[in-house]
């Protein structure tokens, strides 16, 4: 019982129930103000008007023709629900149907319900009491039996129709309980299943497309991306341990040959050397990867200032200018005036520097890249780096941006695999992306575009 008052459907529950209940009280108000309430003033309006009819007559003719007035509107009236009394100076009637003055009505001009005897009889009655002046008193009012009648009648509707809304509000409460608890069982029971290691669980979309459909399709988005990124730490373990495992064997066996051999100092000094060379290896792959989990995490964005990326990329294409010249390459440079962005610039020099690296690998000698960057639409930046050597088929292509990942062409030349993941990585960080693409489309040898989408925002 506990679970159950505690439960979110219970409260959304209790609240449509709340909200039904407050609306058929407001509906029986409105109902009750237009009935009983329409009767009382209509009520209140006849009488006051008979008795500022009769208060006139007093003053053009005084209490002779208020007396006749009276017996014409008794004799007039059919329904037999007007009540009248003229009182005289000594407490005498002149005129009127009831038997004596309301006990309790003070003679000046005031409202009140109270119960009369007319004609013998006792009667609930709406009175109006006036004071004429030289003492004499009146009396009018109406017999309003009939209507106290249907007042209690719709009261006792109203009252059953609470009973009844109640009722419905009620069951209605539990209706809507159940079903927000059966719509939301199929996302809590995936849920459940992976909570309990079932990574492949997900949770069913109905044909309705409404909010719940929205949540488990985004919980499902969730949950895809969830095991993208187990795999890829998965894929990183293991190529983590197949990509150091090489270098670490082949210091140690380096060194122990070094050792067992009890070769020369300069054998045992070029052992040494290689051997420090490998750790060297190793702890460039540690350091790219911890750059790429800090820009995944955003850790970075503490260093974002304003800067102009025009001055930067050209330091870049300058630095790796001399690489390019000694295999006998060329870097164009096409660039725009000034472009100013926000970002971390460490990062987009080590993102473009990795993009000229890669590019000046495969671009045999005699060939060129070309370096450009361009303001493009919705507030976009494109840095773009194109090579002429053999560029990507499109399954690499894919895969280029995952770490430790080499395409087959590549595996003769040095590198570990995480330049593209560093630049994606960076892309990312900086609100864009990395498009691989060929420079040439249909030609032989087609090139690589790679281009850095920047968004300005």
């Amino acid at each position: 019982m506990l679970r159950f008052l505690r439960s979110a459907g219970f409260r959304f529950a209790l609240l449509f129930a709340g909200i039904f209940i407050g609306a058929s009280a407001l509906f029986a108000l409105v109902l009750w103000y237009a009935t009983a309430g329409s009767l009382d003033r209509q009520t209140d309006a006849a009488v006051r008007t008979d008795a500022l009819g009769l208060v006139e007559r007093w003053r053009e003719a005084g209490p002779g023709a208020v007396t006749e007035a009276i017996a014409d509107r008794l004799a007039s009236d059919v329904e037999g629900t007007a009540i009248y009394l003229l009182l005289d100076a000594n407490d005498a009637r002149l005129a009127g149907n009831l038997d004596r003055w309301p006990p309790g009505l003070p003679p000046e001009a005031t409202w009140t319900f109270g119960t009369v005897q007319r004609e013998g009889a006792r009667i609930e009655a709406r009175l109006y009491a006036i004071e004429l002046g030289e003492r004499y008193s009146l009396v009018v009012g109406r017999d309003v039996a009939e209507k106290q009648k249907l007042r209690t009648l719709l009261a006792e509707g109203i009252a059953w129709a609470a009973v009844a809304a109640a009722a419905f509000a009620l069951l209605g409460a539990a209706v809507l309980r159940r079903a927000v608890e059966l719509r939301l069982r199929p996302a809590a029971l995936t849920a459940q299943a992976i909570a309990a290691g079932d990574l492949s669980r997900r949770v069913p979309i109905s044909q309705r497309a409404d909010e719940f459909d929205r949540l488990g399709g985004s919980m499902n988005d969730m949950l895809e991306r969830i095991d993208r990124l187990m795999a890829g730490v998965r894929g990183v373990s293991d190529s983590i341990a197949h990509d150091l495992r090489t270098p670490i064997a082949r210091a140690r066996a380096k060194l122990e040959e070094a050792l067992g051999e009890q070769t020369d100092g300069e054998a045992l000094r070029a052992a040494m050397e290689q051997g420090i060379a490998d750790l060297d290896h190793i702890t460039r792959v540690f350091g790219a990867l911890l750059r790429i989990a800090e820009a995944e995490a955003g850790a970075r964005r503490a260093a974002f200032a304003p800067l102009d990326l025009v001055p930067l990329l050209a330091d870049v294409a300058e630095f790796y200018g001399a690489v390019a010249e000694s295999g006998g390459q060329s870097i164009a440079v096409d660039l725009p005036v000034r472009l100013d962005v926000v970002g971390d610039r460490d990062l987009l020099a080590q993102a473009v520097g990795n993009l000229i690296d890669n590019a000046l690998k495969f671009t045999p000698a005699g060939g060129s890249v070309r370096i450009s960057a361009r303001a493009a639409a919705r507030e976009r930046i494109d840095i773009v780096v194109e090579d002429s050597g053999p560029g990507l088929s499109p399954p690499d292509r894919a895969r280029a941006g995952e770490r430790f990942f080499r395409a087959d062409a590549s595996r003769g030349t040095p590198g570990s695999g995480l330049g593209l993941s560093l630049v994606r990585a960076v892309a990312h960080l900086h609100g864009g992306d990395l498009l691989l693409e060929d420079a040439s489309p249909g030609a032989a040898v087609p090139g690589l575009r790679a281009s850095i989408r920047l968004g300005l925002a």
